[in-house]
């Protein structure tokens, strides 16, 4: 693989920037990172991008709930799809995401889990890498569906979960259930033996049912404030819960539609950079223009940003943009480029256990690396090393 070298850069580190500095990529890792006064002669060779110190070279964000894009959906169990999706995820600053799927019947999981395996095993170059599946239902509770289809919900089974487990190849990573169906918590305690991330979404689950759950293993909550019973005076719920717990990741969709973009202080205050996790929650119509689009067999029409089921009326995931989610958290708890990092990139490579590869820029790492220019917007992305996206 060519040697690519990005010079009179401002580079995203983990805890600084490095300014008017350069990095080298070659065999999908990052080689060098050093200041420009150490850079040697490129003047003959090919492969050399100049930022001519505008905008920031940042680490590729990473989307843990996404559910498709361009008219595509992971649950359509099509590989030429996952890769059309995976290459315009690279669009938006991403190069790395959990495919998530959701509520269906149980065939068609499957086959969606068959087929995502397959693809993971085999990924094409030059796109957003797929770091696993995020299974979404079936083990939810019907309260708080959301989109999800009722007549598919199941009451978590550990046999079930095993059978997908073993389909999958051992590549699911986080799991979306409402443990109050979790009778003795039985699948919380698989999925903890298992290694894989324990979320609460789409629950019901009263203040106490939620605290032992996450004393029992849960680390993680779906879509913070959807799909969960939500903050009372006399019962602080799932919200309540989750933000009072020390140790639970938290995803959030700074859309301005799922939450009112003024909590977000709040949940910041209580959860700090650490635990905080953006997602985008995207579905089929996201990078699309407004209509008609479908969702878990059921339609969902797009206006002004807004996914809405037609039969219930309900929010329908989500059409955002990962790096206009950056730029909302930017603005609306006004962070340095350096904080925004941990929201959408470093947080989740953590909490996934990809850390030592991705989620910063440092030397040995992927080569995931996005470049912002001075507007903010996502000028080039290079997954492992390779140019995935171009401005233009």
């Amino acid at each position: 693989m060519n040697k690519i070298w990005i010079i009179n850069a401002n580079i995203v580190l983990e805890n600084q920037i490095l300014n008017n500095g350069f990095l080298e990529m070659s065999g999908g890792k990052i080689t060098v990172i050093d200041q420009m006064d150490n850079c040697p002669s490129l003047a003959s060779i090919e492969n050399v991008i100049d930022c001519q110190l505008k905008g920031y070279i940042i680490p590729g964000m990473i989307d843990i709930h996404v559910h498709g894009a361009l008219g595509h959906d992971f649950m359509d169990a099509d590989q030429i799809c996952y890769s059309k999706m995976a290459k315009y995820l690279a669009s938006e600053g991403i190069t790395a995401f959990l495919a998530t799927t959701m509520t269906a019947p149980m065939s068609e999981i499957e086959a969606t889990i068959e087929e995502l395996s397959s693809y993971y095993k085999n990924q094409p170059t030059a796109v957003a890498e797929m770091l696993g599946i995020h299974l979404e239902g079936p083990f939810i509770n019907g309260a708080k569906k959301g989109a999800q289809p009722e007549e598919y919900i199941l009451k978590p089974n550990v046999q079930q979960f095993n059978d997908l487990y073993d389909k999958s190849q051992q590549s699911i990573r986080l799991v979306t259930f409402a443990p109050e169906e979790d009778s003795n918590f039985e699948l919380l305690k698989e999925l903890t033996s298992k290694g894989i991330i324990a979320s609460i979404g789409h629950s019901d689950a009263d203040y106490h049912t939620a605290i032992h759950a996450l004393k029992a293993g849960i680390t993680h909550a779906t879509h913070l404030f959807n799909g969960m019973s939500g903050l009372h005076h006399r019962d602080p719920g799932v919200v309540g819960a989750v933000l009072l717990a020390e140790d639970v990741y938290v995803e959030v969709i700074p859309d301005n539609i799922h939450f009112h973009k003024d909590l977000l202080p709040m949940v910041y205050k209580m959860t700090g950079l650490d635990r905080l996790l953006v997602i985008t929650d995207g579905i089929r119509a996201k990078g699309m223009p407004d209509g008609m689009y479908s969702l878990g067999g059921n339609e969902v029409e797009v206006i002004n940003n807004q996914c809405i089921q037609r039969k219930t009326g309900s929010l329908a995931g989500s059409v955002l943009n990962m790096n206009t989610a950056r730029k909302n958290i930017e603005e609306w708890l006004t962070l340095s480029i350096v904080e925004q990092m941990r929201l959408v990139s470093l947080n989740q490579a953590v909490h996934l256990g990809f850390d030592k590869r991705k989620g910063s820029i440092a030397l040995g790492k992927d080569a995931d690396v996005v470049w912002l220019n001075e507007e903010g917007e996502v000028e080039k992305t290079f997954c492992l090393g390779n140019l995935a996206f171009e401005k233009g």
